[in-house]
């Protein structure tokens, strides 16, 4: 048996603004709609369009998933701090929380990982590629990496519910995070730092050194070729996942470190890391994304242009039969494809 002279935490918004949260709402508000349609699209065409059922696109989907996974984790608390002046969160809300945060956090550092694998095999060995990416392989690759993000953060609420709360219950973040809530435990917390630390090291760590070794195999591999501008279309290829890469792991190592060994660094910079680190990678993903790749780009606008046209009761002069669909669509936005 265990028991907790602490009920509950505090969350806090960005200090000394409290005055001005409804404003600094508008903006979240704003990333959260934008996230979750953006990444929602995204999976929608993926899923109707036959012909982006090609493994990059796979892991991108599974990038969507994760995403829109992270948006939902932490839109209730940042929200309800700035629309609602909502700072209370029990403690099993607050572990259930933050295993979400860390797991999908983990699961979205396998998915790039598995994006750079692919972009290894496509540039290092593409006679391979169809036989070695197959969409079992693909599916067995995704379900072992989400597995393991899962089953390692698994113990972590656990970790914390064996301890007693007595000191302040203010936490620095709009959500909750393994590092932040066993600070204010009142017990001997050895055992959760050296757990929270392995884990970070055998995921983010270990995900960032092979993705790192992999962008090198693939940099001597493109400096062989003989052609300046195939070169640069075989790095092309590859500068999207690299910004997600980016997006994703600079802050959370950044976050990961300040947490650690960042005892005299400004709180200001905490908060913002974190919603940086949480906030604008879903955010950023789906837009990048789209605008790299021709192919999804097409389909979006496609998507967006069918709906506008069936809003238009009776309109369909200047317009062309899609074949494929079956319904019509402006012929302009075909030379969308030459681009």
């Amino acid at each position: 048996r265990w028991s907790r002279f602490t009920a509950l935490f505090l969350l806090t918004g960005i200090p000394g603004q409290e005055d001005v949260h409804l404003w600094i709402s508008i903006p979240f508000c704003l990333m959260y709609v934008i996230s979750i349609v953006g990444n929602s699209v995204i999976l929608f065409i993926i899923k109707t369009d036959p012909s982006l059922h090609e493994p990059m696109y796979i892991f991108l989907s599974m990038l969507a998933v994760t995403d829109l996974g992270l948006s939902i984790t932490t839109m209730p608390t940042i929200l309800g701090i700035y629309l609602f002046n909502s700072r209370e969160i029990s403690l099993d809300a607050c572990f259930a929380q933050l295993f979400f945060i860390h797991s999908l956090s983990f699961t979205e550092s396998s998915i790039l990982l598995l994006m750079a694998f692919d972009r290894f095999v496509a540039i290092c060995n593409p006679l391979r590629y169809a036989s070695i990416l197959t969409r079992p392989r693909i599916a067995k690759m995704g379900l072992m990496f989400v597995l393991r993000g899962f089953i390692l953060t698994f113990p972590l609420p656990f970790l914390l519910k064996r301890f007693q709360y007595c000191r302040a219950n203010v936490l620095s973040h709009s959500y909750c995070l393994n590092q932040e809530v066993m600070k204010i435990a009142c017990s001997d917390i050895t055992v959760n730092s050296l757990y929270g630390l392995f884990i970070t090291l055998l995921m983010v760590g270990l995900d960032s050194l092979f993705i790192f070794l992999s962008y090198v195999r693939i940099l001597k591999t493109v400096l062989k070729v003989a052609s300046p501008t195939e070169c640069l279309r075989a790095l092309n290829t590859s500068v999207s996942h690299l910004c997600a890469v980016l997006l994703f792991y600079t802050p959370k190592i950044s976050l990961s470190v300040l947490h650690r060994f960042g005892k005299g660094s400004p709180p200001l910079l905490q908060i913002l890391l974190g919603y940086i680190y949480l906030l604008v990678p879903p955010l950023m993903n789906p837009i990048v994304y789209s605008m790299k790749s021709k192919h999804l780009r097409v389909r979006i606008i496609r998507l967006f242009v069918k709906r506008w046209v069936s809003s238009l009761p009776g309109s369909s002069a200047g317009y062309m039969a899609d074949e494929n669909q079956g319904t019509s669509i402006p012929s302009w936005t075909l030379t969308f494809e030459m681009t």
